[in-house]
Order: C-alpha cells, then sequence, then structure tokens
C-alpha cells in the first residue's frame, strides 16, 4: 500500500484519517494543502476515482471569492482546484488509483 493523505494541519477529519492508518501501522505520507497541492497527474487520478464536484468545498470562503458556483465547465473547475488546493474537500486519501474524500475508514479497510 502506498497511502497519501492531502489535507490540512487545522482539518478534524485529517488528523482522524492519521489517526486511522497509524494505529493500524500503515506506513502513509501527509501532504499539507497549505504548503502543496495535488499535481496535475493525481488530481486526475483522483477526480477520476471519486468525482470532480465530490472534490470541491462548495462551503469555503474561497469557492465564494472565485464566484465557482457561476461556472459550469468542468475543465475550467478543475484547472482553478489545480492552482487553489485549499479548495478541496478534506482528506483526500489516495491509495494507486484508488482514492477517497473526507473520512471513510469502511472504505480504507478493504485496502488493507
Amino acid at each position: 500500500m502506498n497511502i497519501q493523505i492531502f489535507g490540512t494541519k487545522k482539518c478534524f477529519d485529517t488528523k482522524k484519517a492519521e489517526r486511522y492508518f497509524k494505529e493500524r501501522k500503515i506506513k502513509y505520507q501527509l501532504i499539507d494543502l497549505n504548503i502543496k497541492g495535488l499535481s496535475k497527474g493525481e488530481l486526475q487520478s483522483v477526480i477520476t476515482s471519486v468525482g470532480l464536484e465530490k472534490l470541491i468545498n462548495s462551503k469555503s470562503k474561497l469557492y465564494e471569492k472565485l464566484n465557482l458556483s457561476y461556472i459550469r465547465s468542468l475543465e475550467i473547475k478543475g484547472e482553478i482546484l489545480l492552482n487553489n488546493p485549499l479548495l478541496l474537500n478534506t482528506p483526500v486519501v489516495r491509495n494507486g488509483k484508488q482514492a477517497t474524500v473526507g473520512y471513510e475508514p469502511e472504505l480504507w479497510k478493504a485496502w488493507e
């Protein structure tokens, strides 16, 4: 397993995801979205796995600031998400080509 957790240090669900893998002694890599976002390939892989709409945090201030509710093009939304990683719902947990958004221990258990 090659687990990557994309989130922020202040996000409660990201901390819960870290604890989940730590308790099971599963190695993971935490990527802080305040420092670094997903690469284009990583983002595309996650979008393929979970869908773009599930990734976007429509409750964030940045979502409103960028007027994303008025943008219909998924391609443009993907580009905006690539340049603004704090728009992501967190945590985004990747295991190869599989991915989840949010705290999803039932799905992670199937990865073990």
